[in-house]
């Protein structure tokens, strides 16, 4: 098989699996996620449901999958930071980058996509289950990272992985302003200003009775 071939497959099975994406999470905000099926899904896309047990293990695993980019866009952008940068302003960077870059071409996740990916997660029990557990992989994953950049051992010093916490955790109070109170900020916008409250400290004095 000659290179040239090699490509245009992979580019049609790049095509099939963002047309199953795109049908399945048409159908979960239109139908709901419980109430969509696999047929469902292929039909839409015209193949088969054994052609879309080839791309995704379930239909969780669509909206995962979307979730898992974002993380591998979030560690490339890391890798480019400056070496010897602090290791929370360099996530926060990256962080901020991806999201920019996203809204930027016109392909951001934080669009109607990425709404009904966050509703989803929300409303169904199994979607949120999974959630949970590739956040928990991908939370050892940048800690290891962080670790990595810090040089030290992650398993025996703890602050890679409250880095990796609390920037995570930065994010979803930025994605959670977006779509619950702040819809017309970019979610760029909100991020770095979950960031910077986090690079000056959290320790905030309690109100005086």
């Amino acid at each position: 098989m000659t290179v040239g071939a090699l490509g245009l497959r992979e580019r049609k099975k790049q095509r099939t699996r963002e047309a199953l994406i795109d049908a399945a999470l048409d159908l979960f905000g239109h139908k709901g996620f419980e109430a969509t099926t696999v047929d469902e899904i292929a039909e839409a896309v015209e193949v088969s449901s054994r052609t879309f047990f080839r791309y995704f293990a379930s239909k969780e695993d669509v909206v995962i999958s979307l979730m898992e980019q974002q993380w591998v866009d979030v560690y490339e952008e890391l890798d480019r930071r400056p070496a010897d940068e602090p290791v929370l302003t360099a996530l926060w960077r990256a962080c901020v980058a991806v999201l920019r870059g996203y809204e930027a071409d016109g392909t951001s996740p934080y669009s109607s996509k990425f709404a009904c990916v966050a509703q989803l997660v929300q409303d169904s029990p199994s979607v949120l289950a999974r959630s949970l557990e590739m956040c928990s992989q991908q939370n050892d994953a940048l800690a290891r990272r962080l670790a990595q950049r810090m040089g030290v051992d992650p398993i025996a010093d703890p602050r890679p992985g409250l880095v990796a916490a609390v920037g995570a955790t930065a994010l979803q109070v930025a994605i959670r302003a977006w779509r619950e109170h702040e819809p017309d900020k970019p979610v760029s916008e909100l991020a770095d200003r979950a960031f910077e409250l986090l690079q000056g400290g959290i320790n905030y004095p309690a109100a005086t009775a």
